[in-house]
């Protein structure tokens, strides 16, 4: 049976932000039932109009993939492409769900949506697996690549969710669908050990046909635990960074010119907090200028003046004129963030020529752009065996260590300190294509 303990050990840390909405999203291979879950979730949830409804149905049955696949390439192909939000509440929180694309090819959607969510359902189709012997089960490698990636950015808490599993129940033979999920279940718990995954929970479902989905199918497939959904209102939202001083990366300079506005002339610094606090009477250093000053008025997304903390947006004014632009950060002076110009990371690789040493791109840190020229790839990860390998190139879709060598330093930590700080993308310098994102060590 499966055990959920680390959902409800983090009952308690959800019940202090029960009002905030948790961002998941839906990811695994093609034709998993991404699509066809969130349609059930929203369906059974009543988050639909019946007018809605009565637009996806065809013969009179609801064709619940429409819901998500809203582009016309998606709905004449029947696959996902981009990333597509839909928003519901139950009566103990409200959600924002991300359906991602399962083909190889568009990794890099699935990337962007994980990168920000506090939570990922790894759905894992039955009907594509070799499953009746044990240890004989082999997982989908585009499976292991989106877990691998979810790990790899920080989503605090994943959850595979078996799925398909009714279209192997068999009249004659009611044990195949038990006996199925229990060998796919070892399959994922073993791979998800290796790789370091720690797994809140994993669940037998049937998005079509309903099980497990909002309303909990006791004793279905040996499973007595509670629906996805009932774990999903469990999950705790990502926490702010309000334990680092402040980082801010200014997005956007707004100048006054007349005296009775509140910024009394002086110019305002737009941007979304990374870390820590902002208020009056801080002092702050502009990076990379080095010149430092007082915060004299904090103003919030509305510009009323109060105390922003990080993951807001905020609009700062100094109590003299320096010279900041889009792309500086204002940082704490009590801050121990130290320039860098060599990083080293994590690299999941998204553009259609190979990574190679020697070869330089535009990387984004914040809102600063710096070149980046590749001194080392140090190693590339195999998703199948988890192996790090020697490699001369990282095709697309790799996975691997590299090493940067910067133009410009830029003022970062660790991804597993900050997901703002620790983080940027690479962008061919040709085409202005994403290439890469890298989590820095």
């Amino acid at each position: 049976m499966t055990t959920i303990a680390p959902i409800q050990a983090a009952s308690s840390a959800v019940a202090l932000d029960r009002h905030a909405a948790l961002k998941f999203i839906t990811c695994g291979s093609v034709d998993d039932g991404k699509s066809t879950l969130i349609g059930r979730l929203l369906v059974d949830s009543r988050s639909v109009l019946q007018d809605q409804l009565e637009n996806v149905s065809k013969s009179g049955a609801a064709d619940l993939a429409l819901f998500t696949d809203g582009l016309s390439a998606e709905r004449e192909q029947g696959i996902t492409i981009d990333v597509a939000y839909r928003y519901f509440a139950t009566p103990a929180r409200k959600f924002i769900i991300g359906d991602t694309p399962g083909h190889e090819q568009y990794t890099r959607n699935m990337v962007t949506a994980a990168s920000s969510a506090d939570a990922a359902v790894v759905l894992v189709d039955a009907t594509k697996l070799k499953w009746k012997d044990v240890g004989e089960v082999t997982l989908l490698p585009q499976t292991r690549r989106h877990a691998l990636l979810l790990k790899l950015l920080g989503v605090p808490s994943i959850v595979f969710a078996v799925n398909k599993l009714d279209a192997l129940e068999d009249p004659g033979q009611p044990g195949n669908a038990t006996e199925a999920f229990t060998c796919i279940r070892e399959a994922l718990e073993s791979f998800a050990a290796q790789a370091g995954i720690a797994v809140a929970a994993t669940i037998p479902i049937s998005a079509l046909q309903g099980h497990n989905v909002v309303t909990a199918t006791p004793g279905w497939c040996g499973y007595q635990g509670a629906s996805l959904l009932r774990l999903l209102e469990q999950l705790p939202v990502t926490p702010a960074e309000l334990a680092l001083p402040l980082a801010f990366p200014v997005q956007w300079v707004e100048k006054f010119s007349g005296s009775s506005d509140t910024s009394q002339g002086r110019r305002v610094f737009w941007g979304r907090l990374a870390t820590g606090h902002a208020q009056v009477g801080q002092s702050v250093t502009v990076f990379p200028s080095g010149k430092t000053a007082t915060i004299a008025q904090v103003l919030n997304h509305v510009r009323q003046p109060e105390v922003v903390s990080a993951n807001h947006s905020a609009g700062i004014v100094l109590d003299r004129e320096l010279d900041v632009s889009r792309g500086d950060w204002l940082l704490a002076d009590t801050t121990d963030l130290a320039p860098r110009q060599t990083i080293s990371g994590t690299v999941a690789w998204m553009d259609d020529t190979p990574l190679v040493v020697g070869r330089s791109y535009w990387a984004l840190h914040g809102h600063r752009w710096v070149k980046a020229k590749v001194l080392r790839i140090n190693h590339r990860l195999d998703v199948n065996t988890l192996a790090q390998t020697d490699a001369t190139e990282l095709e697309p879709n790799a996975i691997g260590h590299i090493t940067l060598g910067l133009q410009q330093p830029i003022a970062a930590l660790g991804f597993e300190q900050s997901r703002v700080l620790g983080s940027l993308i690479l962008v061919d310098t040709a085409t202005h294509t994403t290439a890469g994102a890298l989590l820095i060590e």
